[in-house]
C-alpha cells in the first residue's frame, strides 16, 4: 500500500514538512512525498483535453509523472501553509490538475464521477498558519477538503496548526508533532480496515 504526502510549502524543511513527516511517521503503507515547490508545474488551464484522453496531456512537465503513482496511492495526505486566507498556490494548482482523472456523463445522477473513487481510498489534510484564531483562516480546510472528497477520498482526519510561522518552529512543539502522529494512525487505521 502507498501514501503519497504533498507538501505544498514554498519552505524545505519548515513547518509544513515537519508536519507532513510526523504524520507519515507511524503508518504502515510506503510512503513517497511530492514537494510541489521543487518540481516545475502548470495549472490546469480547462483545455478539456484529459476528457477524453483520461489524462493530462496539455502538458509535460514536473507532474506529469506523478500521475501514476496518485492512481495507485490508496492515501493521500495534504499539507500547505496558509497564506492570504487561503492555500499556498501550489498546492491549489495540483488539486486543480487532478481534475483529469473526472469522467463526465450527462447520464450519471451528478453528471460526472471520479476515477479515483470507490476504491477505498482516504485522505488526512494539515494546515500550518501563523494566524492565532481559527476564524481567521477563511476558507483554507474547506478548499482541502471539498475537492479531495469530490475525488472520492474518504477523510479520514484534519489538523490546523495554528500561531506558527518562523521555520521550523513546529519541531519544538511536542503536542503538535503528536497531533500530526495521531492524524497518521488515523489515516493509517481507515486505510487497513
Amino acid at each position: 500500500m502507498l501514501i503519497l504526502g504533498v507538501s505544498g510549502s514554498p519552505r524545505r524543511g519548515g513547518n509544513s514538512d515537519l508536519i507532513l513527516n510526523s504524520i507519515l511517521k507511524d503508518t504502515h503503507a510506503d510512503s513517497e512525498i511530492i514537494y510541489l515547490s521543487d518540481i516545475p508545474f502548470s495549472s490546469c488551464v480547462g483545455c478539456e483535453r484529459c476528457r477524453k484522453d483520461k489524462i493530462c496531456t496539455r502538458f509535460e512537465d514536473g507532474l506529469t509523472p506523478w500521475y501514476e503513482k496518485i492512481s495507485q496511492a490508496q492515501g493521500l495526505v495534504l499539507v500547505s501553509p496558509v497564506y492570504n486566507y487561503n492555500i499556498t498556490s501550489w498546492m491549489k494548482a495540483f488539486i486543480d490538475r487532478l481534475y483529469c482523472f473526472y469522467d463526465f456523463d450527462d447520464e450519471r445522477p451528478r453528471g460526472w464521477s471520479c476515477r479515483l473513487a470507490g476504491r477505498g481510498r482516504a485522505a488526512a489534510l494539515a494546515i500550518v498558519a501563523e494566524q492565532v484564531e481559527e476564524e481567521d483562516l477563511g476558507v483554507t480546510m474547506d478548499a482541502l477538503r471539498m475537492p479531495i472528497k469530490a475525488l472520492g477520498y474518504q477523510i479520514a482526519g484534519e489538523l490546523a496548526v495554528l500561531g506558527k510561522f518562523e521555520a521550523g518552529i513546529v519541531g519544538r512543539d511536542a503536542d503538535v508533532l503528536e497531533k500530526a502522529e495521531e492524524l497518521g494512525r488515523r489515516l493509517d487505521a481507515v486505510l487497513v480496515k
